[in-house]
């Protein structure tokens, strides 16, 4: 009996399962309907309802899940649509394999609609690796490749182009394969970063994303703690490193130079763990790159590490860097220990609501285990003195800079982690970026609470526009945004609250619904210091 001889749709499907796809998230279109045809049923097709949104959940669940997710767009526009969020992909390492449709073959010389011209072309420079396959044989392997491409340290987005008549011509099962991707540091440079540790006096720990995203919290805590560090979130960090109720937790350093600079003023060795040497939002001077402070490097990016101004780097991946550290650290007991950060006063319940008191009471009612998914910049300060996150697995955002990845996200972390409740805290500005991802968690039923910082306007441009002394900009005001009436159309429920006295009951509400719900809070518009000093 002779083998059955696959279409190139079929191989890809067993590419898709060799490396444990159960979803797939798209917004569909002519070029792709030959793939998409009789759905399997043992893999969940997630419908985003814009591509922005496919490519924002898709990145969300890679993350929380630690595995590729695979991503199906239409043609060169829905690519276009998805490249803000392809955009910050790229830049929160998330491992995706995102495919576009392509116009038939036996039409590109003709220059067809729906038409890519250098189709692979296109998402560069923010895809790890870029195929229109020559052949449409060749379309599985090209799959294969970029998954295996995109799981390699640094990880990252890969693009395939997919000529909409190669789904149904014959094809065939790469061989699977698998590439151990964690690599150790150099042992030398460990011993000597270790001796370094521990011959100073007031050593300062920077910790960045990439710990919690390669599920290194607990090493990294052990490896604080051994060595009596005073421990810092590195600048704009897009995740959760360090318990921030830890006592050795010191406080979040500003994207500003002179700013980072007064916080890690008197260590006398910085160590960064998985950030860059550092991220900075606006020019200053920063004399810890040039007084002579010793910095330390350790990180899984040849480009971080190259482009990092002073110090030493360590290249290896965070599980084998801590554990190599850890252990090679002498045994540390007189150093003396900073006081622990002071909890912060509960703030008073006026109105308009102060952004502070309506998140000090989010932070008492969401569950101990709620996931924090946030994009409200202009309330960061505030967030972060009065929503501490526990650490590992509790807080993603987007480490671009770039408007609407956290909503629809939030429904790629919901996916990812059923039983558990998420709160997407977002600003009204960013909100409207990819609002049509809640009809999507209110498709599925998804326990997200939306909960939308409503100070009638971009904050954050408001406060740069002081910072910079650009005086009277267009286009910061954002008058007559109803939430409630957005969210109700796309079939989630909301409340709107205005009085401080209703904040509790409402936010309760949502919080334990079944499905999702948004509260809009109407929070005073005062302009926020969003470089402010970080408190020690």
């Amino acid at each position: 009996m002779s083998p059955k001889i696959l279409t190139v749709r079929e191989a890809t499907l067993g590419v898709l399962r060799s490396f444990g796809v159960d979803r797939v998230f798209g917004n569909p279109g002519s070029t792709e309907l030959s793939f998409l045809h009789d759905w399997p049923a043992d893999i969940d097709y997630v419908l985003g309802l814009q591509e922005a949104c496919v490519v924002g959940m898709a990145d969300g669940y890679a993350q929380a899940t630690s595995r590729p997710a695979f991503v199906n767009l239409h043609s060169a526009a829905g690519l276009g649509h998805a490249l803000g969020n392809l955009f910050t992909a790229f830049r929160n390492k998330t491992p995706l394999v995102i495919t576009a449709g392509q116009q038939a073959r036996s039409l590109l010389r003709m220059r067809p609609y729906l038409f890519a011209e250098d189709a692979e072309q296109f998402p560069k420079p923010y895809v790890k690796w870029s195929s229109e396959p020559a052949r449409a044989e060749d379309v599985p392997a090209a799959i294969a490749q970029a998954f295996l491409t995109a799981m390699q340290h640094p990880r990252g987005p890969s693009f395939v182009s997919v000529p909409s008549d190669d789904w149904a011509r014959p094809g065939a099962l790469p061989p699977v394969r698998s590439i151990a991707t964690e690599f150790a540091p150099d042992p030398a440079a460990v011993v000597r970063l270790a001796a370094a540790i521990g011959a100073a006096s007031k050593p300062a720990f920077v910790i960045g994303p990439e710990v919690d995203r390669s599920g290194c919290v607990e090493q990294m805590v052990a490896v604080a703690e051994r060595a009596r560090a005073a421990v810092w979130a590195s600048p704009m960090s897009s995740r959760s490193s360090f318990p921030e109720r830890h006592s050795q937790f010191a406080g979040f350093l500003p994207a500003v130079p002179d700013g980072l600079a007064r916080a890690l003023r008197g260590a006398d060795l910085i160590v960064v763990f998985g950030a860059p040497v550092f991220t900075f939002h606006v020019e200053g001077q920063c004399d810890v790159l040039n007084d002579g402070t010793p910095v330390w490097q350790i990180t899984d990016d040849p480009t971080e590490a190259a482009s990092a101004p002073v110090g030493e780097t360590v290249i290896g991946t965070l599980p084998k860097a801590l554990g190599a550290l850890l252990p090679a650290l002498p045994d540390i007991v007189d150093r003396e220990q900073r006081a622990a950060r002071p909890t912060p006063a509960v703030p008073a319940a006026m109105n308009p609501i102060p952004p502070a008191y309506a998140l000090s009471r989010l932070s008492a009612l969401m569950p101990e285990d709620a996931i924090m998914v946030e994009e409200a910049p202009s309330h960061r300060p505030a967030i972060q003195q009065y929503l501490p996150r526990s650490g590992a697995d509790s807080f993603y955002t987007m480490a671009s800079g770039g408007l609407g990845y956290s909503l629809p996200a939030s429904v790629g972390i919901a996916l990812a982690r059923p039983g558990r409740r998420i709160v997407c805290l977002i600003g009204d500005g960013s909100a409207m970026y990819c609002i049509q991802a809640i009809w999507t968690a209110a498709q599925r039923g998804l326990p997200i609470t939306f909960v939308v910082m409503n100070n009638s306007g971009y904050g954050a441009m408001r406060a740069f526009s002081q910072i910079m002394q650009a005086h009277r900009p267009p286009g910061i005001d954002l008058p007559g945004l109803d939430f409630v009436a957005l969210a109700k159309g796309l079939g989630c429920p909301g409340q709107r609250v205005t009085e401080a006295e209703h904040l509790d009951r409402i936010l309760g509400a949502a919080l334990a619904a079944n499905g999702p719900a948004l509260v809009d809070i109407a929070v005073d518009d005062a302009v926020t210091d969003i470089f402010s000093p970080p408190r020690s």
